[in-house]
């Protein structure tokens, strides 16, 4: 009789860490999650300390296995995914350089603007094939360079989140694919390290610092005795290249043609949906190597999505009161419900932790009166994440076919409200995946269940791992309703778009 097996999934978001263990056939087995920490010594500075980051995810890889009650023996494979750009610098010294730099972080605010600004940006798209973004390593790096040289000059290794939970689970350091190409650090035309590149951008010595390149599905070490000592794994367990959260997410959705369309609802409005060759020239802002070797992702995003509700319920709604029986989310739902689209004339501008406008740009709610109360407020939240990923997803649609239906995943999808809201705003069907609440997890335990031999690629992966539910459609008259106030929801953005510059310290 076969012995059983099991894959093991960690996801590292930027403030919580998700491990889950599941069977070959997809089943969710047990799942455990830590909080950390974050550090903000200044506004726009958001940074975790990486000793801590590592012993909470020891912490959380113990718990989900304690919880399953399986032996580590029995688990064939683990897979690191976790959010993309930010900074995870270790030193030359064998310890980290820097505190982790998570993918909010606003600092180097003005690198993207000044090399737009002097022509850089314009000379090196043709191979970065991706606008610059501030939370990127690329700017990151740079502003050390120019404010913390001693940091900048003691960096070893550039690592992601998912490359440095890796590392310290085998001792071994690569770059994976999928984050590396979304570091604006990397010739995404070509799939290399472009020195030329990093020079033209002032950090040639950047190019040192990059650990050789490996895919997502492929084995990139083991787990190391004083690893399994520190996690209750077994010494030896193969630990493949895992991915971005973003691919992991859309692995999970089973995304492997170019025709299917996803969008994730994290702190980040992720949208996206493969393609055979990056696609530049156009409003489309992010080329990157997909999971799938062979594909590109396109990619549009800002950090404009649910992680404004849950900044809502953290800060204003801490007294709420629950009507017995319903849980928090539910009761917000019905709330936000009670109101009609059309006696919603309050806008939310969801730009609590950046903006896919401006880079100055901060959150706002336009158009209260002494008539609005709660409820109000909460709807307008509600359509202010789907209105900003309606932005993304119309740029998309500038270049290829609408989908038959949109993937859609993330706090969002737990939500029937957002999920039919969704589909009224985009006036699209709304899809998502059933019996699985940890996406990105399972998108890590698809690749280690690759990486282990379990199966032969994604595609087969997904057959026998993912399940789809059936398609929400659009209330069409609930889409007519939504078409002006979204046009307003735009307008009101573009006349902001000429204050924002006042912020700059």
């Amino acid at each position: 009789m076969a012995r059983e097996q099991f894959v093991l999934g960690i996801d590292n978001g930027g403030t919580v860490i998700k491990a889950a263990l599941f069977s070959p056939d997809g089943k969710e087995i047990a799942v455990a999650s830590r909080q950390t920490d974050i550090i903000t010594p200044r506004p726009g500075y958001m940074e975790r300390d990486m000793d801590n980051l590592w012993e909470q995810n020891c912490a959380c890889i113990r718990q989900v296995i304690a919880a399953s009650g399986a032996p580590s023996a029995a688990i064939a494979g683990v897979a690191v995914c976790g959010h993309g750009k930010g900074l995870y610098p270790w030193g030359r010294d064998g310890k980290p350089a820097y505190n982790g730099i998570i993918s909010t972080d606003n600092r180097a605010w003005q690198y993207p603007r000044n090399w737009k600004q002097e022509g850089t940006f314009d000379a090196v798209y043709p191979r970065l094939c991706q606008q610059i973004m501030a939370c990127q390593p690329v700017s990151l790096l740079a502003w050390f360079k120019d404010h913390d040289r001693a940091v900048y000059d003691n960096i070893g290794q550039i690592f992601s989140v998912t490359d440095y939970i890796r590392f310290r689970l085998t001792g071994e350091a690569w770059s994976e694919a999928t984050n590396i190409s979304g570091s604006g650090l990397m010739n995404v035309r070509d799939a290399t390290v472009d020195r030329d590149l990093l020079a033209a951008l002032g950090i040639e010595e950047a190019a040192g610092m990059i650990p050789p390149l490996r895919y997502s599905g492929e084995r990139c070490g083991a787990v190391t005795a004083e690893s399994a000592e520190l996690t209750g794994l077994a010494p030896g367990t193969p630990v493949a290249g895992g991915m971005f959260d973003i691919d992991a997410c859309a692995i999970a959705m089973s995304v492997t043609r170019p025709e299917q369309l996803c969008t994730i609802t994290g702190t980040w409005s992720i949208n996206e949906f493969i393609s055979r060759a990056p696609i530049t020239g156009t409003c489309v802002a992010m080329n990157s190597l997909y999971a799938i070797p062979g594909f590109y992702l396109l990619e549009e995003s800002s950090a404009t999505s649910a992680g404004n509700l849950e900044w809502v319920i953290q800060n204003c709604l801490g007294n709420e009161q629950v009507p017995g029986g319903k849980k928090l989310y539910q009761h917000l739902d019905d709330l936000a419900e009670s109101v009609p689209p059309d006696s919603c004339d309050v806008y939310f501008l969801p730009f609590l932790y950046g903006s896919n406008r401006h880079p100055l740009a901060k959150a706002s709610f336009v158009g209260l009166t002494s008539f609005h109360g709660k409820a109000h407020l909460l709807r307008s939240v509600f359509e202010g994440v789907a209105f900003s990923a309606k932005s993304h997803i119309d740029k998309l649609l500038s270049i290829r076919q609408a989908p038959e239906a949109v993937r859609l995943a993330g706090g969002a999808a737990n939500s029937r409200f957002w999920v039919q809201m969704f589909a009224d705003v985009l006036e699209l069907p709304i899809e998502t995946v059933t019996g699985v609440k940890e996406l990105g997890a399972l998108g890590c335990g698809m690749a280690a269940a690759v990486a282990a031999g379990i199966y032969k690629d994604y595609n087969e992966a997904a057959e026998a791992m993912v399940r789809i539910s059936p398609p929400v459609f659009p209330d069409p008259g609930n889409s007519a309703l939504y078409r002006p106030k979204y046009e307003k929801y735009a307008a009101v953005c573009e006349a902001l778009d000429t204050v924002w510059g006042r912020f700059e310290v």
